[in-house]
Parts: structure tokens; sequence; C-alpha cells
């Protein structure tokens, strides 16, 4: 990665998943920009230059906010009419002359059910719900803009990391063991979002998408069980999936059941993961 001179990152939606490459970055120089959907005066906006997009109307005096930007990163997800991004901007970020990588965070929701196996990036986009739905087609609008810039997609695994794992859940009375016989989960860490993020801005791929996820996918009762280990806490009664009171949204996550390939991040980027198993990542959090 060349030096951050002059490398500018604008991330729409700079929350969770981006914060942390923003904060590598700017420590190297980078001059970093971004969008909130509330007050820009967040101190979580760590001091970069924010921008008010709520995705109902495009931010004010975007050939100001976009000018002289290298690398742009999307987290907003798409809604019923598509992608609010590029619904509002997608011009303007096809105007920016400077930009050479664009990075968009989509979900491995992209594959729907596939029965517990193995899936990769060349798998057929079978998605199972509306939200899956959305996501193949705001994957493909980011891919068809008109920009001489590298466009890569990034379907995440469960995201977890600190203030957002099995560990906060436990300590904060929210866990349960729900059962669903033969379900996998696959998971990322932020730590290793940023990592695969900082190599393909190294060796941008026009036109790829790349699974982020860790080695194993497992059950989540298993996830939460060991947390409780760690914790020092009794785990809660398993429930079986059938008889367990979830939202429709967290019915939704069940209904799709897969096992994903990293193995592109490593052959393509030459990622070695920081968090190669959910186990790991946990211990040293409680650390």
């Amino acid at each position: 990665m060349r030096e951050g001179e002059n490398r500018r990152l604008f991330c729409f939606g700079l929350g969770y998943s981006a914060r942390l490459l923003a904060q590598q970055l700017a420590a190297e120089g980078w001059q970093i920009a971004g969008t909130c959907r509330g007050d820009t005066s967040d101190p979580q906006a760590c001091g970069y230059a924010m921008h008010r997009f709520d995705g109902t109307a495009p931010m004010d005096e975007p050939e100001q906010a976009l000018s002289g930007v290298t690398h742009i990163l999307s987290s907003v997800p798409p809604g019923a009419d598509g992608d609010p991004v590029l619904a509002c901007h997608a011009s303007d970020i096809e105007k920016i002359e400077s930009l050479e990588w664009i990075g968009y965070l989509s979900t491995t929701g992209v594959y729907g059910d596939r029965a517990g196996e193995w899936v990769d990036e060349d798998a057929e986009l079978t998605p199972s719900g509306e939200r899956g739905r959305r996501r193949v087609a705001a994957e493909a609008a980011w891919f068809a803009l008109r920009t001489r810039a590298a466009v890569q997609s990034f379907r995440l695994a469960g995201i977890y990391g600190p203030g957002r794992s099995a560990l906060d859940t436990v300590r904060q009375g929210r866990a349960r063991r729900i059962v669903k016989p033969a379900q996998v989960f696959s998971r990322t860490h932020v730590d290793d979002i940023a990592n695969v993020l900082r190599a393909s801005i190294t060796r941008p791929e026009p036109g790829t998408a790349y699974n982020v996820c860790d080695d194993e996918a497992a059950p989540p009762q298993d996830v939460i069980a060991f947390a409780c280990d760690l914790l020092g806490v009794a785990p809660p009664p398993e429930i079986a999936f059938e008889d367990a009171e979830l939202s429709d949204m967290a019915k939704s996550f069940y209904r799709d059941n897969k096992r994903v390939s990293n193995r592109r991040i490593k052959e393509a980027l030459g990622v070695v993961l920081k968090w190669p198993n959910y186990r790991d990542a946990l211990r040293e959090m409680v650390r």
C-alpha cells in the first residue's frame, strides 16, 4: 500500500465495519470522510469530515464532499427501492476523476440456503429472502458503474468484535442457545474485515467478489456455550428452534444454512486471518 499522502477514503456509512479501516488508514496519513444518518458531530466520527446522509435524499454539496476522493467504501444496505447510495449519488461517483478503488460491503446472504454445504464466490446466487435478493441487485448495480475505478464486492459473514460478540450477549443477559439440528453459521471478526479491505486496496481486481469469513462455520449454540465458559457462568438452557420465540428477522437468518469458503481472500489477496476461528478471538477479548 502506498503512503497515505493524497489518499482519500470516503465511507458511505461510517459504522462498525468501516470504522476500523478508517482508523488504520488515518494513522497512516490518509484523509477520511464519510456519512452518518444523524448528528455529524457524533464522537464516534473521530474528527473525520462527516456528512449527513440517511438514504432518502442526496447529501448536501456532493461534488465538494467527494472532491479528490481516491477510495470509496459503502456499507449502506439496499432498501425496497434499491441501493440508496447509487440512487442518490451514482452520477457523482462516476464523475470522480481521482477515484481508484470502490468497495461494497455485501453479505453471504446472496447465496441463500445450501443445506450446510460449502459455497464459494463462483456459486450461483440464489438468495432465499427479500433482503438477499436486494443485495444481489445492489452488487450488480455497483459493478455496473461507469467508472475506471476497480469495483469489488465483499460478502461478509456474521460480523463480531469488541462490543459486538457472544461475550457481550452473555454479559447483558440476552444469551439464548437455540438449537436447529445441523445448523451452522460462518462468522468474521471486524479485524479481518479491515485486513481484507486493506489487501484489496493493495491488489485491486475490478469486478471481483470476495467472501469474508473465518475458517470454521459453527452452530450458534456452541459459540454461546463457549462464551459462557470463558466468563465462568452457566450456559442458558437449550431451546429447540421450533419452540423459540424469534422475530421475523431472526428467523430469516436460520433459513440459510451453509459453510462459506474463504479460499479466494487467501489465494488472491494473500490474507492471513488474524482470527481464524471464534474461540481464539473470544479468548483474546476476555483477556
